[in-house]
C-alpha cells in the first residue's frame, strides 16, 4: 500500500510539473507588454502568500514567478522561476535583493550603509491582475538617517518578472545629509549564473567570488589577478567590476544567463529621468559575484557628485521603476539567444515609459507630463557663414544652474535626447517643473544652455523653436589635437601588459581596449627616460598622443611628467594675444601646469591647481568630469619660428593621479584679427603663409 501511495505521489507531481511547464511555454510565446494589458485573462491571477516559518514574509505570484519578501524589512529574500527554487544566493537572507544608500551626516564620519529596511509594510493594492506592496520607514527625530523612504515592489499579471521603484523625502527642518551612492543590488546563485551581458559586444563566461578569493590582489582591492579560477579559460584575466562600467544613455538591460537551465536575469532601466549626472555618467552595471545593479546615483568617474541636504532643505525624489525580467529556453537553443530577448523586452519596457500601473500619487503618468519641442543650430562663423545644423548633439532638461550644472546634479530629474541630421528634438514624459535647457555638440566645444527657464505643465506642449549655440572662440585656430566629444577614445591606447589582460577586450577594432587593467603603466613603458613629445604638422593623435598624462613609475615611487608640443608660428603679430584652449575629459587629484618656452623653475603660465577626484584612469574609464579652460598668452611669449609648449602633471606619487586627456588648441586673438574686418584677417593669413581656409578649421580638443 506504501509503494502504491508513493508511485501515485510521483505520478501527480509529474502531472503537476508537466501542466507547469506547458502552462509557462503558453505564456512565454506571447511578449509580455506592460502598455497593453488588456489579454491577460488567460495568465493565472496573481496571489499574495503569507509565510510564517523563518520569520514573517510575503509571496508575490503570478504563476510564472514568485517573489518573497522579508515583512516589514522589505528585502527580497527569494525569486522562484522555471523550475529554480531560488535564483538569489544562498547567503545571509538581509543580503540577497536590497535597495541601499551609502551616507554621512552631522556627527558621522566617513559613508555608512544603510539597506533602507523598513518598519512599516502595506498593500496598496491588491486583485487579480495587480499587486503593489510598500515597505516604508519614517524618520523618528533619532540619530539615523534622516530620510523618509517608502520602497515599492510591483507585480501584474501575465509578467515574466517584477518591478520595483521608491520614493525617498525629507521635510523642512531636517538635520543635515550627504548622500553618495543610491542603488538596488541583486546576488544570484553561483552554481547557476556563469554568463554575463550588458551589449552585443559586452559579454563572456566571468568569474565567480571563490575564484576571486584565490586571486591576487593588484593595485586596488576591486581589481583581481585570477590564479586558479573553476573555469580555466579564465585564468590570468583580470576581473575588475569597473571594466563593465556603462553610460547612462547605453545602460538599460543587463543581467546574467544560467546554461543549465537557459534562464536569464535582467535588469532593465527603462528611463533616465531618475538617473543623475546626464547621458554620458558611467555607472556599474553587473559584475562578478553573481552580481547585478540598478544605479541611481554615485561618485563614480565624476567624484564630487552626491546629493547634499542642507539643514532646513525639503525634497523628494522617486527612483524607478525598474524591471527585473526573467526569460528562458530550451535545452536545444543557444543560450544567448536570451540576451537578444531581454534586449527586445527592454525595447517595449522603454516605449511604454511613463508606466501607467505605479499607484504612488508621486509618479505622474503620461497624460500629467509634458513634451518639449525644438531645433538646434551651430553658428561658428570660422567654418560657415551660415548656421549650422547641430546634428547628433546632445540636449536634455535639468534643473536651473549654470552651463555644465546637470553633470552634478543629483536633486532633481533630467530629460535628455539627441538631435536628428536637422538638428530638431522632441522631449517627451516630462515631469511638471522648471528646467534650463542644455546641450552640446559633438564637433564643438563648449555647453549651451537656453537663455529661459522652461516650464513645463501636465499636458503642455512647447515648442522653443530655432536656439543657435556659439561655440566659445577667440578666434581662428591655429592649431589642434584631438576631437571634440568629451572622450579621449581617440587618442593612443597602448596594447595591455600580456600577464593582466582581459580578452574580451582584445581585437574589437580597439573600441573597448581602454577598459583593459593597467594601462597608466604602459606609459612608463613606452616612456621610460623621456617625457612624450608632439609635434604639430608631423605627429598623429592617434598614435602618438597617450590617452592619459600620467606619471611615471621610478623604481617604488611615482615622478611627476612634462610633455612638450612643437609647433611653429612662422610671424608673430606683436601687437595680438593668442589662447590657448585646453579640454580636459577627466581628472584625478591633478594638477596640469602650462609653460611656454621656458620651464620651471620659472613660475608657470597657468595652472589648474588641484582637480577633479573622478578616478577614472583606475576605474578604466575614457571619460569623466569635463574641464575647460582658456589660457591668454601675450605675444611677446611667442617667437617667430618653433615654439614649444610645456604640460606638466604633478601631484600625489599615485599611479593614478592624472587626467585624460589634455588636448590643446591654439588660437590668434579676436581682438587682433577682427576689429580691423576681413581685410586684416587676409593680411595675416598671408603673413602667416596659409590661406583663409586654414584658419577657419573648427577648433577641436576633447
Amino acid at each position: 500500500m506504501k509503494n502504491k501511495v508513493e508511485c501515485w505521489k510521483t505520478q501527480w507531481h509529474l502531472l503537476v510539473s508537466l501542466f507547469l511547464l506547458t502552462q509557462f511555454s503558453i505564456l512565454a510565446s506571447a511578449r509580455w507588454d506592460p502598455g497593453n494589458r488588456q489579454e491577460l485573462t488567460s495568465s493565472p491571477p496573481v496571489r499574495l502568500h503569507y509565510i510564517r516559518r523563518h520569520g514573517h514574509h510575503v509571496v508575490m505570484d503570478n504563476g510564472i514567478v514568485n517573489v518573497t519578501l522579508s515583512i516589514p524589512n522589505g528585502m527580497v529574500t527569494g525569486i522562484q522561476y522555471n523550475g529554480i527554487r531560488n535564483l538569489l544566493a544562498n547567503n545571509n537572507k538581509e543580503s540577497r535583493g536590497y535597495w541601499d544608500i551609502v551616507w554621512s551626516g552631522n556627527g558621522t564620519s566617513g559613508g555608512m550603509q544603510d539597506k533602507l529596511e523598513g518598519t512599516t509594510f502595506k498593500v496598496i493594492e491588491q486583485n487579480e491582475n495587480h499587486v503593489e506592496l510598500s515597505f516604508s520607514r519614517t524618520w523618528n527625530n533619532d540619530s539615523g538617517l534622516p530620510l523618509n523612504t517608502d520602497r515599492r515592489y510591483i507585480m501584474l499579471r501575465g509578467s515574466p518578472g517584477f518591478y520595483s521603484y521608491g520614493i525617498f523625502e525629507r521635510l523642512k527642518g531636517w538635520p543635515d545629509v550627504h548622500i553618495g551612492q543610491a542603488r538596488i543590488a541583486f546576488k544570484l546563485q553561483k552554481k547557476y549564473f556563469h554568463y554575463m551581458a550588458l551589449s552585443d559586444d559586452r559579454q563572456k563566461f566571468m568569474a565567480n567570488d571563490d575564484d576571486r578569493n584565490r586571486g591576487r590582489v593588484l593595485d586596488y582591492q576591486e581589481a583581481i589577478h585570477l590564479t586558479n579560477p573553476a573555469n580555466p579559460a579564465l585564468k590570468g584575466e583580470v576581473d575588475d567590476k569597473y571594466q563593465f562600467s556603462c553610460n547612462n544613455e547605453d545602460n538599460r538591460v543587463h543581467g546574467w544567463i544560467s546554461s543549465n537551465p537557459h534562464v536569464g536575469f535582467w535588469v532593465i532601466s527603462p528611463s533616465d529621468e531618475f538617473r543623475s549626472g546626464g547621458p554620458v555618467k558611467q555607472e556599474l552595471t553587473s559584475h562578478a559575484g553573481p552580481t547585478s545593479l540598478a544605479m541611481f546615483f554615485s561618485g563614480h568617474y565624476v567624484g564630487d557628485m552626491s546629493l547634499d541636504l542642507q539643514t532646513g532643505e525639503p525634497w523628494k525624489k522617486v527612483f524607478g521603476p525598474i524591471f527585473i525580467y526573467l526569460n528562458s529556453a530550451s535545452h536545444n537553443e543557444d543560450h544567448r539567444t536570451l540576451w537578444a530577448d531581454a534586449k527586445e523586452q527592454m525595447m517595449i519596457e522603454t516605449k511604454s515609459w511613463p508606466y501607467d500601473f505605479p499607484l504612488s500619487k508621486d509618479f505622474p503618468r503620461a497624460d500629467q507630463r509634458g513634451t518639449v519641442t525644438g531645433r538646434l543650430l551651430v553658428h561658428d562663423r570660422y567654418i560657415s557663414r551660415a548656421q549650422i545644423n547641430a546634428s547628433s548633439a546632445y540636449v536634455g532638461l535639468a534643473p536651473p544652474g549654470e552651463k555644465g550644472s546637470w553633470e552634478k546634479d543629483v536633486k532633481g530629474y533630467q530629460f535628455w535626447t539627441r538631435t536628428n541630421d536637422e538638428g530638431s528634438f522632441i522631449i517627451r514624459g516630462i515631469r511638471a517643473g522648471t528646467y534650463n535647457l542644455f546641450a552640446w555638440v559633438p564637433g564643438f566645444i563648449g555647453d549651451y544652455r537656453y537663455d529661459f527657464e522652461v516650464t513645463v505643465t501636465q499636458g503642455s506642449k512647447i515648442d522653443l523653436g530655432n536656439m543657435v549655440f556659439e561655440p566659445p572662440r577667440n578666434g581662428p585656430t591655429l592649431w589642434e589635437i584631438g576631437v571634440p566629444d568629451r572622450s579621449a577614445a581617440e587618442f593612443f591606447i597602448p596594447d595591455p601588459r600580456p600577464s593582466v589582460m582581459t580578452h574580451l577586450f582584445l581585437d574589437r577594432n580597439n573600441s573597448e581596449k581602454f577598459r583593459q587593467y593597467g594601462l597608466w603603466e604602459r606609459y612608463t613603458d613606452l616612456h621610460p627616460n623621456e617625457d612624450l613629445v608632439y609635434v604639430v604638422g608631423t605627429s598623429d593623435y592617434k598614435n602618438d598622443w597617450f590617452f592619459a598624462h600620467v606619471h611615471r613609475r621610478v623604481n617604488d615611487t611615482y615622478e611627476p611628467t612634462t610633455w612638450r608640443i612643437f609647433f611653429s608660428l612662422p610671424n608673430i603679430v606683436p601687437t595680438g594675444s593668442y589662447t590657448l584652449r585646453l579640454a580636459l575629459a577627466s581628472a584625478n587629484i591633478a594638477r596640469l601646469q602650462v609653460w611656454m618656452n621656458s620651464v620651471y623653475p620659472t613660475r608657470a603660465h597657468f595652472g589648474t591647481g588641484l582637480i577633479g577626484r573622478d578616478n577614472a584612469i583606475a576605474r578604466h574609464g575614457i571619460h569623466g568630469l569635463y574641464w575647460l579652460y582658456d589660457v591668454n598668452i601675450p605675444s611677446y611669449q611667442l617667437i617667430n619660428g618653433v615654439n614649444t609648449l610645456y604640460l606638466r602633471q604633478w601631484g600625489p606619487p599615485s599611479p593614478f593621479v592624472g587626467a585624460i586627456s589634455p588636448v590643446a588648441c591654439m588660437r590668434i586673438a579676436q581682438l587682433y584679427i577682427f576689429r580691423t574686418g576681413k581685410e586684416k584677417m587676409k593680411e595675416f593669413a598671408r603673413s602667416q603663409k596659409r590661406s583663409v581656409k586654414e584658419y577657419c578649421i573648427v577648433s577641436t580638443s576633447i
